[in-house]
């Protein structure tokens, strides 16, 4: 007969990987369950992906392009918040829907076992698809501007699984203090909101006055940024450093997440 023992985490201990691979099935169910419950009895679905990104680039467009003026690097000034949108819903998107979710699935997570950290992590299918298909549009848009950013086009999937890692680090380690202090509920999307516009996402970093542009080139979202619009719209080369600070940062950032994450996860079920 095999006997199971369950032993509560240390609080600098690494997730059980191999128990979190055999749960895996828990994971697919928890993601499918999200798209299900996102777009039913919704009127055009999926199409919500794609008009997002579009009438957020169509407002910077007017706001920062025509009414500020301000450089596009050469790109047609919808493209370039385009593809920053693309890259910054990622990121936004993924820290919403893991952030909350511990708590939104508080009686699963007080009376059944399982890997708590599959909850979290079982936002980023829901999110992957999103971006397929946006990136879909994006595709389009090179297109019909006559815009061919060449071969780092390919390197996007890489600067896809750096922002959910830079993400995930954030969204995994609020969920579980969520569970314990739902101030993070509201504080939350304070901050995303600040990091929109404090990250060159809807202008170039070129049109951050040179006493002031140290304080956004100490933001990785904005080493992340010069990467994705290197790879989709074809702006210059970004600096050799950023290469390695970028993925650097987001693995620190995701263990990080992770090492908070089983601090918490011992008192889960007494206070959720």
């Amino acid at each position: 007969m095999t006997r199971t023992i369950i032993r509560p985490p240390g609080r600098l201990d690494m997730p059980r990987w191999r128990e979190l691979w055999e749960a895996r099935e828990v994971l697919y169910r928890f993601g499918l369950r999200d798209i299900v419950l996102r777009y039913r009895q919704t009127a055009i679905g999926v199409a919500w992906v794609i008009l997002q990104p579009l009438a957020s680039a169509g407002v910077f467009s007017v706001v920062f392009g025509q009414v500020a003026k301000l450089p596009s690097g050469g790109v047609p000034y919808f493209l370039f918040s385009f593809s920053g949108m693309l890259a910054w819903n990622a990121f936004n998107n993924v820290i919403g829907r893991s952030s909350g979710s511990l708590v939104s699935n508080q009686a699963l997570v007080s009376k059944v076992f399982f890997p708590r950290l599959l909850v979290p992590l079982s936002g980023v299918i829901s999110v992957l698809i999103d971006f397929a298909v946006a990136f879909v549009m994006l595709v389009v848009l090179l297109f019909l501007y006559g815009v061919n950013p060449g071969w780092p086009i390919l390197m996007t999937p890489v600067w896809l699984l750096i922002t959910i890692m830079l993400a995930l680090g954030i969204g995994i380690a609020a969920s579980a203090i969520t569970v314990k202090y739902r101030d993070v509920a509201y504080f939350l999307p304070w901050i995303l909101q600040i990091l929109l516009y404090a990250t060159p996402i809807a202008y170039s970093l070129s049109a951050v006055p040179g006493n002031l542009r140290w304080l956004f080139q100490i933001n990785p979202l904005t080493w992340l940024m010069e990467m994705v619009r290197w790879s989709t719209v074809g702006q210059p080369l970004p600096a050799a450093w950023e290469f390695i600070a970028l993925p650097l940062s987001a693995i620190i950032v995701f263990f990080a997440g992770i090492l908070v994450f089983q601090r918490y996860e011992r008192g889960f079920a007494d206070v959720i």
